[in-house]
């Protein structure tokens, strides 16, 4: 595949993904549909739902390097590797590909651990006595396949399955997301090294052989007579 037509798909594929993980993240801010969690600074919510792994690293730091990738696949735009761009500009747009890509990596490590990390250490919720805590932190219990442990949590009720199934989203987009800036970094550093494919080639003119055509014969009537003739 041409490096141009890779970076379109790999900027195209990236917005759906960095959409997942920001609706996600933002979901995770209202269990059982309630404001009144976000109040106070957020105090009751899942601590890693206030570091913002899907808001800032699944988010905005794949959809400027999306806006980018997906430019730098247009029509010319790949063709110039390491010169300058179509407007002028002296920065090479495949080189700076892979720098933006590069953020994107940095990015989706950082949704991948902070969804991972809310995972592993489950949800902030109110318990039978009436403590706010975290009850699966504390345990060597893997409370993600023992369903019947989740009624540990009283309020917010179902904030155990809200939250794995919110937080399962952005680590799986997440990781796609690593992938596909991943397949970009190598792209880019094959375009910037061996050049991209262009289709559509200036064709130069073909020049065709001149042809001398004979000098047309004068008509019978102007032809000179001959000496002594009548």
């Amino acid at each position: 595949m041409c490096t141009g037509k890779c970076s379109r798909v790999v900027g195209v594929g990236l917005w759906p993904l960095a959409l997942t993980c920001i609706i996600c993240n933002l979901l995770l801010c209202f269990p059982d549909w309630d404001t009144q969690y976000v109040q106070d600074g957020g105090r009751l919510l899942t601590p890693e739902v206030l570091y913002l792994g899907g808001l800032v690293g699944g988010g905005a730091m794949i959809l400027i390097p999306a806006i980018h990738i997906q430019a730098t696949g247009q029509q010319g735009c790949c063709g110039n590797r390491c010169g300058v761009t179509l407007t002028g500009s002296p920065l090479p747009q495949m080189f700076l590909s892979i720098l933006f890509a590069l953020v994107g990596v940095a990015g989706s490590v950082y949704a991948v651990s902070v969804s991972a990390l809310g995972l592993v250490n489950g949800p902030l919720c109110e318990v039978a006595n009436g403590n706010w805590e975290r009850p699966f932190h504390t345990t060597d219990e893997d409370y993600l396949f023992n369903t019947s442990a989740w009624d540990a949590c009283v309020n917010p009720p179902g904030v155990v399955r809200f939250n794995v199934i919110l937080f399962s989203l952005v680590l799986a987009a997440a990781l796609l997301e690593l992938l596909l800036c991943g397949v970009q970094v190598l792209n880019g550093l094959f375009g910037c090294l061996c050049g991209t494919c262009n289709k559509k080639q200036a064709k130069s003119p073909t020049v065709r052989p001149l042809t001398v055509e004979p000098a047309p014969r004068p008509p019978q009537s102007q032809l000179p007579l001959r000496a002594g003739g009548t």
